[in-house]
């Protein structure tokens, strides 16, 4: 299938109004995979305008109109996982296991909120005037801008995209513009599904100016963003002067507590796979390992023979467990988080330094950390890379408040099979996602929320609809 990798604007593919370009890097290679527009706030407003003018139409299709398009969508995808998997790893680094299933899990949000669409139900209100009628109905917001991350260039999109374009909104998509090429992509299936001129725009390019467009512009009704907490603040900031919605989705520093009632063998063996998946660049990672002092030093040499199997290399390479890191500002980040813990007290038990079978892509061997005291950088920071920190604990009020102690609130992971122990670490963590035996506390149908500087706003589920719904009373007299 050949793709067109400009942007979309309106019913136009076109390049950015300042006929600038970016080259677009495979970070396993530091090769240049294709140059790309790389526009501004100009275009960003024309892609708004766009989508204003779109919108009446789009929104008052009926939900079933919407969802056969939608659906379409969803098929188109599944039909083509293999290539559009390659074009996801080539441009972040993940494996293209892991870039096929992220894709694969774009169809299923496209699907499932097709059909989420056609519940977005209203209610009659029994009035205590006789003479009156109470109606509430669920209208779209209007235009949504999406501004995503490079960790999950295809999850992070469809998530805003499938519910908001189910509700009847129109979009504007701004991409990382690391992994512009997987948006593109999707953009380009869409428009083989049948999405209506102006209905999905893409731009490319600066985001600052285009963050600010979009929070200046009356057209836009709601910011949706992946990504730092620094940039979610701005944002805050910038939507304060207009009132402009947004939703947040601003990482996390996951506390997985584990108990010595576990299957220390199989606990160890999973928690490798879940800490290492992309690399550790997931933002409900699992990150301060919180390990009972009984079995902390048996979970430690577990988890390091495990780590050390590992292989690194290009994610095209099917025996690869891990890619590299999205660029080398990302590398460096991880070498000095690594190098302050170890300042810290911290004990590098593998890793610890870029793989010297790679000369080029910016690599960072698998690392875990031992001893690490909840004043390091490897427990105080969110990482987002490929180290698993270790810090041992005596009793259960003291692992709820080392967990606790950190102003993200997105993921936390509990392991034991002491259902009381269970039940009380799960209502007292403060965190939106808590994965009881499970490293995966997230789904389609299912809400994903986080607390405190994590976020604002919920994505999937029936939440996730709701957020590009606006909810209106009417009085009939």
């Amino acid at each position: 299938m050949a793709y067109t990798y400009l942007q979309r604007i309106g019913g136009s593919w076109l390049p950015a109004a300042n006929s600038k370009t970016k080259q677009v890097l495979n970070p396993a290679t530091e090769e240049p995979l294709r140059e790309v527009p790389f526009g501004d706030g100009t275009d960003c407003r024309l892609a708004i305008e766009a989508a204003s003018t779109a919108f009446p139409a789009w929104s008052r299709r009926t939900a079933y109109e919407r969802a056969s398009i939608l659906r379409c969508a969803s098929d188109l995808i599944r039909e083509r996982l293999a290539d559009l998997g390659n074009t996801t790893t080539t441009e972040s680094g993940k494996p293209l296991p892991q870039a096929k299933g992220e894709w694969g899990a774009a169809a299923d949000l496209f699907e499932w909120f097709a059909e989420e669409g056609k519940r977005a139900y209203g209610r009659v209100i029994p009035s205590k005037n006789p003479a009156r009628r109470l109606i509430v109905v669920r209208q779209p917001l209007g235009v949504v801008g999406i501004i995503t991350a490079w960790n999950f260039p295809i999850y992070n999109i469809a998530r805003a995209a499938a519910a908001a374009l189910a509700a009847g909104c129109t979009i504007v998509i701004r991409p990382s513009e690391y992994t512009p090429m997987t948006a593109m992509e999707l953009v380009n299936i869409l428009v083989e599904a049948g999405i209506p001129d102006g209905v999905v725009n893409l731009v490319n390019g600066q985001s600052s100016s285009i963050g600010q467009e979009m929070l200046d512009n009356p057209l836009c009704a709601k910011i949706h963003f992946t990504g730092s907490p620094r940039v979610g603040r701005i944002l805050m900031d910038g939507a304060s002067k207009t009132v402009t919605r947004l939703s947040l989705e601003l990482g996390g520093n996951a506390p997985v507590l584990i108990f010595p009632d576990v299957d220390l063998d199989q606990v160890a063996a999973s928690a490798v796979v879940a800490k290492f998946r992309n690399a550790g660049q997931v933002c409900v990672s699992p990150q301060r390992f919180l390990v009972h002092q009984s079995i902390v030093d048996d979970f430690s040499e577990r988890v390091t023979a495990h780590a050390a199997k590992l292989i690194i290399g290009n994610g095209l390479d099917l025996l690869t467990n891990i890619g590299p890191l999205i660029n080398t500002r990302q590398r460096d980040h991880i070498e000095s988080v690594v190098r302050q813990s170890v300042g810290c007290g911290a004990k590098i038990l593998t890793g610890g330094r870029r793989p010297t079978t790679q000369s080029r892509g910016y690599f960072y061997e698998p690392t875990i950390l031992a001893n690490v005291t909840s004043n390091s950088p490897a427990f105080a920071d969110e990482i987002f890379g490929p180290v698993l920190p270790i810090t041992p604990f005596d009793e259960t009020s003291e692992v709820i408040r080392l967990a606790n102690a950190t102003r993200h609130g997105l993921s936390a992971y509990v392991w034991t099979n002491d259902l009381r122990i269970a039940q009380q670490a799960a209502e007292a963590l403060e965190f939106g996602l808590i994965g009881l035996n499970d490293w995966t506390p997230f789904a389609t149908e299912g809400p994903f929320t986080g607390w405190k500087e994590s976020g604002i706003g919920r994505e999937s589920g029936p939440e996730g609809l709701d957020e590009y719904l606006e909810t209106k009373l009417i009085s009939i007299g």
